[in-house]
């Protein structure tokens, strides 16, 4: 259950004397999905593929957000669109659980020596959901519209480097780069689309999943593509129901309206009963309270910093999800373990004296007041905000906490940058570090905390232009330092994402990125 806000300081007060519990184990790189018993209300999980798979069934899954007004999929501005959309569209390579890069709509890839130029040998026999047969001419269209080739700018960042793609044969496209980029293979996820479509009036991909049907608001059909070149999906359809209220999705899961539900907290398990198997992985993103850096007083070095070393992150993952979690000191989640800084997440100690000496020596010795919009369907975030309140309160800082619906956070507080703070989760829209990095700098479209830094744009600048692997690992970490030392969010955390699936469901598995593969979800006998 969500605790009543009178009961938060009490419950607060407890878990400062309470030790940490364990930390969330699954949803990383190189590792299967875990099994956990997060409470003794929960009941045992025992095993996440119980029973023998079955061909066919509707499965009904419950999301807490509507996708973003198109379906296009080299324009996704929301992570939960890219999670609905990864069942519908591919790329000429895609992710795999583990995090490696497979062949998809190409059946190989030869990268030139220098790392400017790619050569994809198509796989024969891919359909689009139309029963179309992919060729050369639907590739070259959809890399070239990604990388906005003819256009003012790109529509996928990182892809502007593209200076050309041809095809050589009717099984071969090459890439050819402006300059070499190592990580470009990355970007080569984006959904390959018919030539000459346009995503907003025909969702066709090649995934697993065919698009149905949607009712704004409410519901996103997705039903299983019979001609998928690759295994086909066990189920025969997804229903994805929008309910953007903490407590009815809850209640749907106990009712049997829902078999199955990601992202929950740890409150909202406590209340499901032996019917349910639950798997305890990491969402793979950061969450923090992001700060408008252009605004008062958060363009104060000193203000934010305060307002870091007032926050006690492990309280707050103590409150959200029992312990579980990983913290996180910068913009980089630990599934990214190659360019992840553990070290970071010591960078503020929980000190309230030097908190309020700070803001003292900022010109705010009695603290100050200020807004902090959280979209009203993400219950982990709302949780988050209540916590982090009663933290700054203890400094002398006021945090009101705004309420918002999901399209007026993407439109006012995203793209608008119209508040004073927020707290979300940011995810890495491609696989790569840059995804993560890229936002911060000062011309960046995306970069909507304002943050502007000219040693951050020139190193960034210095890393995407590297070509030793090495090299470009200690630029990015170098990027997190600076994110850091310049306290530009208050880091908290890789939440814990908590699965709860119907008993008769199995097959979920955590990917590091923020993606749900329904192809590998099933029935049992």
């Amino acid at each position: 259950m969500k605790f009543p806000k009178r009961t938060l300081a009490l419950i607060l007060a407890v878990l400062m004397l309470t030790a940490a519990l364990s930390a969330c184990s699954g949803g990383k790189q190189g590792e299967t999905q875990t099994e956990t018993d997060p409470t003794p209300q929960s009941g045992n999980a025992e095993g996440a593929n119980i029973g023998e798979p079955v061909m066919g069934g509707d499965l009904r899954v419950g999301i807490a957000q509507d996708l973003d007004d198109t379906f296009d999929p080299h324009n996704i501005i929301s992570a939960g669109t890219r999670e609905v959309l990864f069942n519908i569209y591919e790329g000429l390579v895609k992710p795999d659980n583990d995090g490696n890069l497979v062949p998809a709509v190409a059946e190989s890839v030869d990268i030139s020596e220098a790392g400017d130029s790619f050569t994809f040998t198509l796989r024969e026999g891919v359909k689009f959901h139309n029963g179309e047969t992919v060729t050369a001419e639907d590739v070259v269209y959809s890399v070239s519209r990604a990388a906005g080739l003819g256009a003012d700018k790109p529509m996928i960042d990182g892809m502007q480097i593209i200076t050309s793609v041809e095809a050589t044969d009717e099984k071969t496209v090459v890439v050819t780069l402006g300059e070499p980029n190592i990580e470009m293979l990355a970007l080569l996820t984006a959904g390959i689309i018919p030539a000459g479509s346009d995503p907003a009036v025909e969702t066709v991909g090649t995934g697993p999943f065919k698009f149905v049907s949607r009712i704004p608001q409410e519901s996103i059909v997705i039903e299983k593509f019979d001609e998928y070149w690759g295994t086909p999906a066990y189920v025969d359809s997804v229903t994805y129901k929008i309910i953007d209220s903490g407590e009815t999705i809850v209640m749907s899961l106990k009712s049997g309206a829902l078999d199955l539900v990601a992202h929950l907290t740890s409150a909202q398990v406590n209340e499901l009963g032996d019917d349910f198997t639950v798997l305890d992985g990491t969402m793979n993103l950061v969450q923090a309270v992001y700060l408008n850096n252009a605004v008062e007083p958060f363009n104060d070095v000193k203000v934010r910093q305060a307002l870091a070393h007032a926050i006690d992150r492990q309280l707050i993952m103590d409150f959200l999800a029992e312990g579980r979690g990983a913290a996180v000191g910068s913009s980089m989640y630990p599934a990214f373990e190659k360019y992840f800084v553990p070290e970071l997440v010591d960078e503020y100690s929980y000190d309230p004296e030097l908190a309020k000496q700070l803001l003292a020596d900022a010109g705010y010795p009695d603290g100050f007041s200020f807004d902090c919009t959280v979209p009203s369907n993400y219950q982990p975030h709302i949780d988050t905000a209540e916590v982090v309140a009663q933290e700054l309160q203890a400094v002398g800082v006021s945090m009101n906490i705004k309420l918002v619906d999901w399209e007026t956070w993407l439109s006012e507080t995203y793209l608008g940058r119209n508040y004073q703070a927020t707290i979300v989760g940011v995810d890495a829209a491609m696989m790569t570090a840059r995804a993560m990095l890229e936002r911060f700098t000062s011309d960046a479209g995306n970069n909507f905390v304002n943050f502007s830094s000219a040693e951050y744009d020139e190193t960034f600048a210095a890393a995407i232009s590297c070509t030793d692997d090495a090299e470009q690992t200690e630029l990015y970490k170098k990027l997190q330092t600076i994110l850091a030392e310049e306290a530009a969010n208050l880091y908290i955390q890789d939440l814990c994402d908590l699965v709860a699936m119907r008993k008769g469901v199995g097959g979920y598995e955590f990917y590091p990125i923020y993606v749900m593969d329904m192809s590998k979800v099933y029935f049992t006998n």
